[in-house]
């Protein structure tokens, strides 16, 4: 019970707002397009055109300007020009009254699009106050469609708005269009990096987005896209284990927003994740069978099925390390022909779905639980402010097992390795870097000797001294119980700790499989090894 209260809290000290919107991992629908003033990159507009269709109203929101009729006819006639039909364009003819404020929020109610030019962000906010401008605003984004400004139009995206300011951001309300951003505008022409570094540090939790003249930045979903002729700067605020990042998207790279979010909290919550939370390697009760993907060897499944409790067995299995619209959910063939009696296989994701009586008693009855293969980042945007972790413990409490292969062996460490969203080359991602910590204190990496993946683990220990480094072979698997890991399956397990890297840098630590194979201890199928000595057991 301790090791479970211990992640519990962990994880609410992680989680610094309670707002189930931060931690919506799949983003909205629509697209948001922040433009850093300056010339309009031709994509946003061949974008709006798109999102408008031949159906379709673009609503014309020019409340920042100091004179929004003639705003409102400047940007009508940009987007006519662009494509868009006259008849699709809901401009402004007069001045803003209650009269006019209902005539636009009875508009964005079935608007595709929305069009903010610049001015100055504090008045376009003013003029909407208190209204349910911004809840239409967001609904547009639900229904999948386009919100674009540009200069004040793009500052007004973020809740946290940078008003003014040449060198000390002045800050005010805005529209939580990008959630956790602070944006700026105007970014490398007027020199404001040094504004938007004091905004995110007076912050903690939120990321700079810092876009040039004649750029735009555009999030659908949870992807971040530069367009344009300039740049977008990332910004991460300093905490106790991490120096101020800034990051350079040129134009026509790409981001993950939910993973730029997640490392902002994770810096705000002040706990590394790096730093062992639970423990030394050892498993008290039940056991784990963590595989290194590339095949199931039958004395691998025997191996899992008889510490599940044989046929008897009641076995959950979690298919979520794939998108939704990927999974299998059929039993995985090795429990079909291993004779289990009770598979029960659950798809549940997110707070709603796995606080469902469906997945509670599953688990509740569960003698073992399989994580299947897949991205490992899958199971913690699944699993991430639920009680589903919890209840995987209490699993292993009560004398079970818990087992996977490939994405569902690294999710079993407590740091997770090749957690990137946008690829499995990037070894700490950060927000990206807590795994359930099944075997605490480790780091676990699959597909090993066959990928030549030696070297890619170093540095994780080198950075991370106190972690345990953990190389599985395809085909095969350890078996935890206490501190003892046993070798099943056909090839080698292979484990590393600081130690072993002979005080090298970084820099240093070779960069061939033979070199860097020499650094660890390699253990071959029928042999087992201590995990708390890396000597043989005693």
């Amino acid at each position: 019970m301790l090791l479970i209260c211990s992640w519990l809290a962990a994880i609410s000290e992680a989680q610094t707002t309670p707002d189930r919107a931060f931690f919506e991992y799949s983003g909205r629908p629509g697209t948001v397009a922040a433009v850093g003033g300056g010339e309009l990159p031709a994509e946003i507009a061949a974008s709006v055109v798109q999102t408008v269709g031949d159906n379709g109203t673009v609503v014309i929101i020019p409340d920042a300007a100091e004179d929004p009729v003639a705003a409102a006819a400047q940007a009508a006639e940009y987007l006519q020009t662009a494509g868009v039909k006259p008849a699709a364009i809901v401009g402004r003819s007069t001045a803003l009254d209650d009269v006019v404020r209902g005539q636009v929020l009875q508009a964005l109610g079935t608007a595709r699009a929305v069009w903010i030019p610049g001015g100055q962000q504090s008045r376009l906010y003013e003029a909407w106050q208190n209204t349910q401008l911004e809840s239409s605003l967001q609904q547009l984004l639900q229904r999948g469609g386009m919100i674009a400004g540009s200069s004040a139009g793009a500052a007004i995206m973020s809740r946290i708005m940078i008003a003014s300011g040449k060198d000390t951001p002045q800050l005010a309300t805005g529209w939580d269009l990008i959630p956790a951003a602070i944006v700026d505008q105007h970014f490398s022409q007027r020199n404001r990096i040094g504004r938007s570094q004091q905004a995110v540090s007076l912050h903690p939790g939120t990321v700079g987005l810092g876009i040039d003249e004649g750029t735009a930045v555009l999030l659908t979903g949870r992807t971040l896209r530069t367009v344009g002729s300039g740049s977008v700067t990332l910004l991460l605020g300093a905490c106790s284990y991490r120096p101020a990042e800034t990051i350079v998207l040129p134009s026509g790279a790409t981001a993950d927003w939910t993973q730029l979010r997640r490392a902002a909290r994770q810096r705000a919550a002040g706990v590394d994740p790096g730093l062992p939370q639970f423990g030394a390697s050892t498993v008290s009760k039940g056991a784990l069978v963590i595989v290194g993907g590339g095949g199931m060897p039958q004395s691998i499944v025997d191996r899992f099925v008889q510490l599940a409790g044989g046929e008897n067995a009641s076995i959950v299995v979690l298919p979520t390390a794939v998108p939704r619209d990927q999974t299998d959910l059929r039993v995985p063939g090795f429990l079909a022909r291993a004779g289990v009696k009770k598979v029960t296989v659950l798809d549940q994701r997110g707070p709603e779905e796995v606080s469902s009586e469906t997945f509670r008693s599953a688990l509740k009855e569960a003698t073992g639980i399989w994580f299947g293969g897949g991205r490992q980042w899958n199971f913690v945007d699944a699993y991430e402010n639920t009680d589903a972790v919890a209840a995987f413990h209490e699993v292993l409490q009560r004398g079970g097992v818990i087992a996977g292969s490939s994405a569902g062996a690294t999710i079993q460490g407590e740091f997770l390795v090749r957690g990137h969203p946008l690829g499995n080359q990037v070894m700490m991602a950060e927000g990206y870097e807590r795994g359930f910590a099944f075997l605490p204190g480790s780091a676990i990496d699959q597909h090993f000797a066959q990928r030549g993946r030696q070297p890619d683990l170093l540095p994780v220990i080198q950075r991370h001294p106190q972690l345990l480094g953990v190389g599985l072979d395809e085909a095969t698997a350890i078996v935890v119980q206490g501190s003892k890991a046993e070798v099943v399956g056909q090839h080698s397990a292979h484990f590393v700790r600081a130690d072993r890297l002979q005080g090298l840098t970084a820099e240093q630590l070779p960069k061939s499989v033979d070199e860097a194979a020499k650094l660890y201890v390699t253990v071959p199928t029928g042999g087992s090894i201590d995990l708390l000595t890396l000597q043989p057991p005693q």
